[in-house]
């Protein structure tokens, strides 16, 4: 059976070219990047380099990449960091976060007595930045404020720029998850001066386990991890070097073909839209998925019926997609961003469902996924048609 893949906001494939650098340094690189050897400072030569690439797009130090597993990883750093080192009392947040920050400022809150502040979406799930604005004025208390730049469900962006400003206006820190826009969308942090943000390899076609979390050099920021003085003591423990080199090569490829990546995922999720609207009567689009305004990788739908067992039903006709998050699929409730958009009538009697791309989807792979779709779909209006006549 042929297998379809659309849940690329959860991970990507490996491209080929990642695996090739990747098998490269597990056979020659092999050496510590702390040790002062050769084998060592080859590695670390690695390393460095990777994070030189970086820095450089995003028009940043290269001291401000910090080499972390994953998002999650960058974003506990940063907000308990913030709040056991740099004094943060007040955090500002949205019900629309991603799982790692959510627990986390509720974790700062019960351990550390933080007040925690929520900016609630509206029904497109877009947040309310003059409501943030006297939120940021209202108290003098020390801020983070910490809001996802691109929503890894309903694919709704903000506008990081401008909070940015506002959080510098009112002597407040700013954080942003940005896991689903790096690599995706052209970055330039001298333009947006926000403090912290995060990334993580598996998003962009690189490899799990991999990430690294910007950090402003003037936020005085300190590390979690301590027993060495990896990452400039912001992050202890030798460092992934097989898993870096693949991040970079990874990072290397999305820049370089940035374009024609986004151009090709704007055409299928284009076609993609098209064809559910012509197949799948009364299906609606969650949040701004739907629009251009939206990342392009995401499309979160509405299907007109009640079947929460479709993600099951795909994936056993070969057809990998998401019913929410990949951190709260395996929920028995939808998600917080769900309910945050959603109202209760559409949550009890309509099923939703994330669609995401690469540059590797094919049209042919949404054409196999809607007819499939629309197969269970006619299997509920028969349903329905035939609870009527009894």
């Amino acid at each position: 059976m042929e297998r379809i893949y659309l849940d690329n906001a959860a991970t990507t494939p490996l491209d080929t070219e990642v695996i090739d650098c990747m098998v490269n340094v597990l056979k020659f690189n092999y050496g510590n990047p702390s040790s002062t050897h050769s084998l060592g400072q080859e590695a670390k030569t690695i390393l460095e380099e990777v994070r030189r690439k970086i820095a450089d797009s995003l028009k940043v130090t290269p001291g401000e990449i910090v080499f972390t597993s994953c998002g999650t990883e960058s974003n506990n750093m940063i907000i308990k960091s913030c709040v056991n080192y740099l004094g943060v009392q007040r955090i500002i947040t949205s019900p629309l976060e991603h799982k790692c920050v959510a627990e986390t400022c509720l974790e700062m809150k019960k351990l550390r007595g933080v007040e925690l502040v929520y900016l609630r979406p509206d029904s497109t799930g877009d947040l309310d930045l003059n409501k943030l604005e006297e939120l940021l004025k209202e108290s003098d208390k020390k801020t983070l404020v910490t809001l996802m730049h691109a929503n890894n469900e309903i694919g709704n962006i903000l506008d990081i720029e401008k909070v940015a400003h506002l959080c510098n206006d009112n002597q407040a820190l700013f954080h942003s998850d940005t896991v689903q826009t790096m690599a995706h969308l052209d970055l330039d942090f001298s333009k947006i001066p926000l403090d912290f943000a995060s990334c993580s390899a598996h998003k962009f076609h690189g490899p799990k386990g991999t990430g690294f979390a910007f950090v402003r050099k003037s936020s005085g920021l300190k590390g979690i991890i301590t027993g060495g003085p990896q990452e400039r003591s912001l992050r202890a423990g030798t460092e992934n070097v097989t898993g870096i080199a693949g991040l970079g090569k990874a990072w290397e490829l999305c820049q370089k073909n940035m374009s024609q990546y986004s151009q090709h995922i704007i055409d299928i999720k284009h076609y993609c839209i098209t064809q559910l609207q012509e197949k799948i009567e009364g299906i609606k689009f969650n949040g701004r998925s739907a629009g251009d305004e939206s990342l392009y990788t995401v499309l979160n739908v509405l299907l007109p019926y009640k079947n929460p067992l479709i993600g099951l039903q795909l994936d056993m006709k070969g057809i990998a997609v998401s019913q929410g998050s990949a951190c709260s699929s395996g929920a028995s409730k939808p998600s917080m961003v769900l309910m945050s958009v959603l109202s209760e009538e559409e949550l009890d009697h309509c099923t939703p469902l994330r669609i995401s791309f690469s540059h590797m989807t094919k049209k042919s792979d949404i054409d196999a996924f809607v007819q499939v779709l629309e197969e269970i779909g006619k299997g509920f209006v028969i349903e329905k048609a035939d609870s009527i006549h009894r």
